[in-house]
């Protein structure tokens, strides 16, 4: 069943099992008011069972950083704005995953990571990427950090 995020009341509508269910529940709804007051396009996620293949195609991308998460993804979502795919995945412990990948041959594409406030740093980042930290008012204290994708998908 999709949910279509809601920024101004923000729900743990699908992330119950997360130990950090309000600050993951915050950074989408964090994604869902960025995506609105840019391109005014509603953000709307489904549980991985009902689209295994926008999972699939990220784990792909992530493959060009020798990256594989043991992590249980709750939900993800994938819409095309502005000929960019963007594509994301929402993991049980509070990881964020999202693909910004133009569909242009000499457009911007580049994975991003975001860590919900609450959760350590994975051992699978551990002296490959750096952290910013960015503050929010839907999600608290953000890190976030990315990579540009090399490859095509």
């Amino acid at each position: 069943m999709s949910y279509k995020v809601d920024f101004k009341n923000v729900s743990i509508i699908g992330f119950e099992a997360s130990p950090v269910a309000a600050a993951l529940a915050g950074l989408r709804a964090n994604e869902a008011r960025y995506y609105w007051n840019k391109f005014k396009h509603e953000f709307v996620t489904v549980p991985v069972a009902e689209d295994s293949e926008t999972l699939h195609w990220i784990e792909k991308i992530l493959v060009e950083r020798e990256l594989k998460f043991p992590y249980k993804p709750l939900e993800v979502s994938s819409f095309e704005v502005d000929n960019t795919k963007f594509a994301y995945v929402f993991y049980e412990n509070g990881l964020v995953v999202n693909v910004l990948y133009s569909l242009a041959d000499d457009g911007k594409r580049a994975v991003g990571f975001k860590l919900s406030e609450g959760m350590e740093i994975p051992v699978e980042f551990e002296g490959k990427f750096k952290f910013a930290r960015q503050k929010s008012k839907l999600a608290g204290e953000i890190r976030g950090s990315f990579f540009v994708i090399k490859g095509k998908y």
